[in-house]
C-alpha cells in the first residue's frame, strides 16, 4: 500500500463513514499455478488462499478496511461452508445482512487459478442466478446511517429497491458495472456514479462512446469506465477525460476492479470525483502486486505496524 494511504489510515484523522453494499456472496477458492490445466491435465499449484468473494463483497472489505463500516447486502444462507465467509468477513470487520439467512443449499463457490508471471485469472463459477430474492425481504432500516450505496447487479431486485429508496433519502448510488446485467437498466435511473469496465456492454452498444451515450442517456451524471493497465476515460458533468493508471508489474489482478470500487466509496465521500478516481486506481494498483484478494491488506498492515 502506498505510503500516503499509511499515513492517513495511521493518523486517523478521517471520520469513518458507513457504506452498504449490495450483491454477490461467493466463497473464492484461489490458487497459484504456472498456467491453468488443459483438458485431462493435473496442475500441483504453488499457493492458495480461500477467501469470501463477489464484486459487492471485496468492495465491502475494502470500504471498510480503509477505515469505515462496510455492511454486505446479500444471501450468505445456513449451509456449513457459510462459517467460512462469515468468519473472513468479521475479521475485516464487514457487517452482513443476510437475505434469505435459512438457506440451506451451499453458497457459489468460485474456483480459480491465477497465472504466476502474469497474473491473469481463469474463473469457473455460479453466480447469484440460483439465490435471487425479492425486495420485500430488504430490512426496513437498512439504510439508517449509510453513506454511500452499491450496487453490483446480481441482486437485480434488491439492488432495484436499494437503490430507488437511496435516491429518495439523497445518499449516493454506486454501479460495479463488471458486465451487463439483465435488470440493470431499472437500475440506471437512481446510479450517481456508473463504474464500467472496458467488459460492459449495454444493449446495441459496440464501443466505448456508445456505452457512455447509452449511460448518459439514462441520467447518470458521472461515468467512468476502467481498462485494466490502459488510462482511465470518464464523463462528468458534460466533460470528457482521461486518468493515467500506475504501471505495475502484477502479480495477480483477481478482485483489483472490487477494490477500486470500495476505494472509490471510501474517496468520493472525502474528496472531488477525479481525486477519488486516482486515490482508488492506486489502492487497486497495489492490489495488484500480491496474491489473492486479502494479502495486499496484510501487507499493509505489517508496514504500519513498522512505521508506528
Amino acid at each position: 500500500m502506498r505510503s500516503e494511504e499509511l499515513e492517513l489510515r495511521s493518523q486517523e484523522t478521517l471520520a469513518p463513514c458507513s457504506g452498504l453494499f449490495v450483491g454477490l456472496v461467493t466463497l473464492d477458492l484461489v490458487y497459484l499455478a504456472l498456467s491453468a490445466p488443459s483438458n485431462n491435465q493435473k496442475v500441483v499449484a504453488s499457493d492458495y488462499t480461500v477467501a469470501a468473494g463477489g464484486p459487492a463483497t471485496n468492495a465491502a472489505v475494502t470500504f471498510s478496511y480503509l477505515g469505515n463500516q462496510g455492511t454486505l447486502l446479500g444471501v450468505v444462507g445456513a449451509h456449513p461452508i457459510t462459517q467460512l465467509i462469515r468468519a473472513d468477513l468479521a475479521s475485516y470487520g464487514v457487517a452482513i445482512a443476510d437475505l434469505n439467512s435459512n438457506l440451506s443449499q451451499p453458497p457459489p463457490i468460485s474456483s480459480i487459478i491465477v497465472s504466476q508471471g502474469t497474473g491473469e485469472r481463469a474463473v469457473i463459477s455460479i453466480n447469484a442466478v440460483k439465490t435471487q430474492v425479492e425486495p420485500k425481504r430488504i430490512p426496513t432500516d437498512i439504510l439508517q446511517g449509510v453513506d454511500i450505496v452499491l450496487i453490483d447487479g446480481h441482486q437485480i431486485a434488491a439492488g432495484q429497491g436499494i437503490a430507488q429508496l437511496a435516491k429518495a433519502n439523497n445518499i449516493p448510488v454506486v454501479m460495479d458495472g463488471g458486465s451487463w446485467k439483465s435488470g440493470f437498466e431499472r437500475v440506471l435511473p437512481f446510479v450517481d456514479y456508473a463504474i464500467c469496465s472496458a467488459n460492459f456492454s449495454p444493449p446495441n452498444c459496440n464501443s466505448t462512446c456508445e456505452v457512455f451515450n447509452y449511460l448518459s442517456a439514462a441520467g447518470i451524471p458521472h461515468i467512468v469506465i476502467t481498462r485494466g493497465e490502459n488510462p482511465i476515460q470518464y464523463w462528468s458533468g458534460g466533460d470528457y477525460g482521461s486518468l493515467e493508471v500506475p504501471q505495475i508489474q502484477a502479480v495477480d489482478t483477481l478482485g483489483a476492479g472490487d477494490v477500486f470500487h470500495g476505494a472509490f466509496c471510501h474517496y468520493i465521500l472525502r474528496g472531488s470525483f477525479t481525486d477519488a478516481l486516482v486515490a482508488a486506481a492506486n489502492v487497486a494498483s497495489d492490489s495488484c502486486q500480491f496474491f489473492g484478494t486479502r494479502y495486499w491488506m496484510q501487507a499493509g498492515d505489517r508496514l504500519l505496524e513498522i512505521s508506528s
